[in-house]
């Protein structure tokens, strides 16, 4: 299967809900919800695509011609590649019933970690969407990363008990996820969390990373390590909670210069679609990314093998980029490697 037809058979079983468009940058769904688009005006999105496109790269070949190793280590873990499919959740809501979120997460955990990275799982107001991706998690050895939503505490409670028992290397929660409807208005309530109550939440894993989803600002991400997180992930949530936000390419050099020797790693989501792009978030400081919509085309049209498609098409466009630019391990990819606009 190439790209192109995975892209084909998506845009098939996704029944018009998406466009599956040769690029996915938001421009053909914009405010489309239900469905992949974002809030609002849609304008977040398209901006987290533009922003990438807007970074350009440096082009260095007068350096040693050495092989390039793509391996990421991250909490004590070592991955072939930098970057993680990010969390979605109520796919047949937003794409099409062709996969409900346990038959999502099931294909998608499993296929990540064979294919050398890992999974973001999504959770939702099924209890059922947690304990499959748990279970899922659980079924290839820890190889995933269980995405908490910002619920009360006593629904966290439980749901940590089941991110405990999967085994996974890490936990995560999308605390921008506060700006999505179904969590909005509920009893008790869910949402926004301060930074003591992030702290009460974070000891829950008993010692096990933690990682904030959400964090747009060099203020929220001091909050995320003072309460104890392990990692970031600069996100806007794809657009879909804020309109009107600025690209995460926009904040992500800023919080990475304020955050260096703090320990935290920061990870990154929102527009990257490309190897390149994935060059371009390494060089502008940030340690992994998280690509997410374009997973929900991979496993609607082509199931595992649509999965590993996508990623070794990533890979080899990251490989080919390092190679062009003199980098042979990611610690050598630099900022000087790319050029910021003005």
């Amino acid at each position: 299967m190439t790209y192109q037809e995975l892209q084909e058979k998506a845009r098939a079983a996704f029944g018009g809900s998406c466009l599956a468009c040769p690029v996915c940058n938001g421009l053909g769904c914009k405010n489309r919800m239900p469905g992949p688009g974002a809030k609002g005006t849609g304008d977040t999105s398209a901006r987290n695509y533009a922003k990438w496109q807007e970074i350009r790269i440096n082009m260095d070949t007068l350096c040693g011609n050495a092989p390039v190793d793509t391996v990421c280590r991250l909490f004590g873990r070592d991955f072939r590649y930098p970057f993680f499919a990010g969390p979605v959740g109520a796919v047949n809501l937003h794409y099409s019933d062709v996969c409900d979120d346990v038959r999502y997460n099931d294909i998608l955990v499993a296929s990540c970690a064979e294919n050398g990275i890992a999974a973001f799982t999504g959770d939702g107001t099924n209890p059922k969407v947690m304990q499959a991706a748990t279970a899922a998690v659980r079924k290839a050895d820890g190889v995933g990363v269980p995405t908490v939503k910002p619920w009360n505490i006593d629904t966290i409670r439980e749901k940590m008990e089941l991110v405990k028992a999967s085994g996974c290397f890490a936990v995560a929660m999308d605390v921008d996820a506060a700006g999505l409807p179904f969590l909005k208005n509920q009893t008790p309530p869910a949402g926004s969390k301060s930074v003591p109550e992030l702290h009460d939440i974070i000891a829950l894993t008993e010692g096990k990373p933690f990682i904030v989803k959400g964090i747009m600002t060099v203020c929220g991400a001091e909050k995320a390590a003072k309460a104890g997180a392990t990692a970031i992930v600069v996100s806007n949530h794809g657009g879909r909670v804020l309109d009107q936000c600025p690209a995460t390419a926009e904040v992500l050099p800023e919080i990475a210069a304020a955050m260096k020797g703090s320990g935290l790693k920061i990870l990154i989501d929102g527009g990257i679609r490309s190897g390149v792009d994935i060059f371009k978030a390494l060089a502008c400081g940030a340690d992994a990314v998280l690509i997410a919509r374009p997973f929900v085309t991979a496993v609607y049209g082509g199931a595992a093998e649509g999965v590993k498609v996508t990623i070794d098409k990533y890979a080899a466009e990251l490989a080919d980029t390092m190679q062009m630019c003199g980098a042979h391990t990611l610690a050598e990819i630099t900022p000087d490697m790319v050029r910021l606009p003005k």
